[in-house]
């Protein structure tokens, strides 16, 4: 499965080199660029696949009752997911929205509701937690995340301390690994990216 994912990314051209700013504010050698996908038809019905597949077997379909899409990759994943598992789909803003009703989650959530968080990936876990203090800020409960990719930049702990255990498909040195066993990255690449694993 982790190989075949590795060989999915390459061939829609998701991996870059060079010098990217990333959401958390860092400067990063390498980006995953996994809002390509839903352009890619079989690769994106692949991977929302692999999404339930986790989901099923690390959450488990009794462990919530409503599933929210992080922007804006993660809306994407996460709405598919919803609708192949039968449960309500919620959104959370990046910004509060200025106009109606001025809420930072759009979706039906009632007080209570249990909350799993869909995103692409996660490096330090910001993102995720926002959106967790949006969602048990009316109401929601809110402890688990289901991610394609960590990055393995100390996501996992800063969920942890927020109450929110990560569920993840593969890490990024896996990708790394892969990659290079396919010839389709050099091991300079390789060491670019391993050198940012774990850093804080």
């Amino acid at each position: 499965m982790k190989a075949e994912l590795a060989k999915i990314l390459n061939r829609i051209g998701a991996m870059k080199f060079g010098t990217f700013k990333l959401t958390s504010g860092k400067v990063s050698p390498y980006y995953i660029d996994l809002r390509v996908v839903p352009s890619f038809p079989d690769a994106f019905k692949r991977i929302c696949d692999l999404y339930l597949t986790v989901i099923k077997t690390d959450v488990g379909t009794d462990g919530f009752d409503r599933i929210a899409g992080i922007p804006t990759a993660g809306i994407s994943f996460g709405s598919i997911a919803a609708y192949n598992l039968k449960k309500p789909f919620l959104y959370v803003r990046s910004t509060e929205r200025q106009h109606g009703r001025g809420r930072w989650v759009e979706g039906i959530l009632s007080p209570g509701d249990r909350v799993l968080l869909v995103d692409d990936l996660i490096t330090k876990g910001g993102s995720i937690v926002k959106a967790a203090e949006a969602v048990r800020a009316e109401g929601g409960m809110v402890t688990n995340a289901v991610v394609l990719l960590d990055r393995e930049e100390n996501g996992d702990a800063n969920l942890a301390e927020a109450g929110i255990k990560l569920h993840y498909l593969l890490t990024i040195s896996e990708v790394a690994y892969k990659l290079q066993d396919m010839d389709a990255i050099t091991e300079e690449q390789l060491n670019t990216i391993l050198k940012q694993v774990n850093t804080k």
